[in-house]
C-alpha cells in the first residue's frame, strides 16, 4: 500500500498561539465559540464535513449559522443507505446547505466483483472497501479544496478511539488544521441540541442507528442499551473507525 501524500496548502494559515495551548482553552467553551473562532481565524478556508449520519444535524446547524455558505463535504461511498441520501436532501433544503459530492470512483458492483466479495450484504476485507471508496474520495475532496482548516462531528464519548482527541489538531494528511466544536458533548446534550431546535433525526435512528455508515451488515448495525454508540460499526472485527480521522492511514 502507498502512504497518501496531500500537496502543500497554498490557504495555509499559522497560528499565534500553538494548538495545544488553542485546544486547551476550548475545554470550557461551547460549540458556537469554536466555530467563531474558527470562521474568524480561516475564512473561506474552513470547509466541513458531513457524513449526514445519526448525529450529523447538529455541527450543520451550529456550523451554517455562523457561516450559512461554508462548504459540506459529503462522501458518498457508493455503498450508503438509502434512508442517507434521503436524509441528506432533507437538510440540504432545511438548512439551505452547500454541500460538495465527492464520490467513488468504484461502479459499487463492479468494485465488489474485483474486490471478489460475493455478497452486497457483507464485506469480506472492510479495510480494503474504506480504501477505495471512502478514504479515497475524502483525500480528493482536500486536495480539490485545499482547506486551511476542517470541522468535523467527533466526540469523545462516541468510542475509546477517540477519548484523546483534541479541539484543535494539525493534520498532515490533509494539510490543514482539524477542528472538533462537538468534542465534550455527551449523547445527552446532542439529544437536547436535536429536540431544542426541532432538528430532524436521520430515518434510521428509530430502529437503533446510532453510529450510521455504509449499508453492509458487516459495516452497521443497530446497537441495545448502553452499546457503544460506535459498536454497530464493523461488530465483530477489531475495526474501530473508517479513517477518516487517522493521520497514519494508508491507502
Amino acid at each position: 500500500m502507498i502512504q497518501s501524500t496531500m500537496r502543500r496548502n497554498p490557504m495555509a494559515v499559522r497560528l499565534e498561539q500553538d494548538v495545544s495551548v488553542i485546544s486547551q482553552s476550548f475545554e470550557t467553551a461551547s460549540p458556537e465559540e469554536v466555530i467563531r473562532w474558527a470562521a474568524r481565524t480561516f475564512g473561506d478556508g474552513l470547509v466541513m464535513t458531513s457524513s449526514f449520519g445519526a448525529d450529523s444535524a447538529v455541527l450543520l446547524h451550529l456550523a451554517t449559522r455562523e457561516m450559512p455558505r461554508i462548504r459540506v463535504i459529503f462522501i458518498d461511498t457508493g455503498f450508503l443507505f438509502p434512508e442517507t441520501h434521503t436524509y441528506a436532501e432533507q437538510l440540504r433544503r432545511l438548512l439551505d446547505l452547500n454541500i460538495w459530492y465527492y464520490r467513488t470512483r468504484n461502479d459499487p458492483f463492479a468494485y465488489l466483483e474485483s474486490a471478489g466479495e460475493e455478497d452486497f450484504r457483507h464485506r469480506r476485507d472492510v479495510a480494503r472497501c474504506c480504501a477505495a471508496n471512502k478514504n479515497e474520495p475524502m483525500e480528493r475532496a482536500m486536495r480539490d479544496l485545499a482547506p486551511a482548516a476542517w470541522l468535523r462531528g467527533i466526540r469523545r464519548a462516541q468510542s475509546e478511539s477517540r477519548r484523546n482527541r483534541q479541539f484543535v489538531e494539525w493534520s498532515a494528511r490533509y494539510s490543514c488544521y482539524a477542528i472538533s466544536p462537538l468534542l465534550n458533548w455527551s449523547d445527552t446534550d446532542i439529544e437536547e441540541y436535536l429536540r431544542k431546535n426541532d432538528l430532524p433525526r436521520h430515518p434510521l435512528a428509530a430502529f437503533g442507528y446510532r453510529s450510521i455508515g455504509c449499508s453492509p451488515l458487516t459495516c452497521t448495525r443497530p446497537v441495545e442499551g448502553d452499546e457503544d454508540p460506535r459498536s454497530g460499526r464493523w461488530a465483530g472485527s477489531s475495526k474501530t473507525e473508517c479513517g477518516l480521522h487517522l493521520e497514519d492511514y494508508q491507502i
